[in-house]
Formats: C-alpha cells, sequence, structure tokens
C-alpha cells in the first residue's frame, strides 16, 4: 500500500474496508488473465518498464462477491 493511502487513513480516520473500496489503495490497472499467462503478461509489461504482480484470483461463487486479504484485514464486499 502506498503511504499516501496511508497519510489519508490516519488523517481522515476511514476505515481500510472503505479505503479498499474507494480509493483501491494504489492499484493502477488488473487485468484477470488464466494462470497459465500470468508469467507472460508479466515479462511483456516489465519489458516495457512497467512494474507487474500477481495480487490475487478469481474463484467460483454464487452471486457477486471481492474478497481483498491485506495487511489491514480480510474485507469482504458483496452486491446484489
Amino acid at each position: 500500500v502506498p503511504p499516501l493511502f496511508k497519510l489519508i487513513h490516519q488523517g481522515s480516520g476511514t476505515d481500510y474496508k472503505e479505503m479498499y473500496k474507494v480509493f483501491n489503495m494504489g492499484h493502477r490497472m488488473e487485468i484477470y488473465v488464466p494462470a497459465e499467462f500470468a508469467s507472460s503478461i508479466i515479462a511483456i509489461s516489465q519489458s516495457l518498464g512497467v512494474d507487474a504482480q500477481i495480487v490475487g484470483r478469481v474463484e467460483a461463487h454464487q452471486g457477486k462477491k471481492v474478497t481483498i486479504k491485506s495487511e489491514f484485514g480480510v474485507f469482504e464486499y458483496d452486491t446484489a
């Protein structure tokens, strides 16, 4: 998490669940691909000077739900 977001949290008192929802905590872009393509995409990105990494995975679920596991806790977002 970039230091800016820690400062926003400290200054505003906003809880981290809301911080992830509103600010996305520093993730600039995410793409969803099958796992077997990830290393090639990361290599291409890095060859262009853009840092890249795997930050999560997608699992089957009935309904719509996002779970974020971070250094600040586990946050779940359900949508109707």
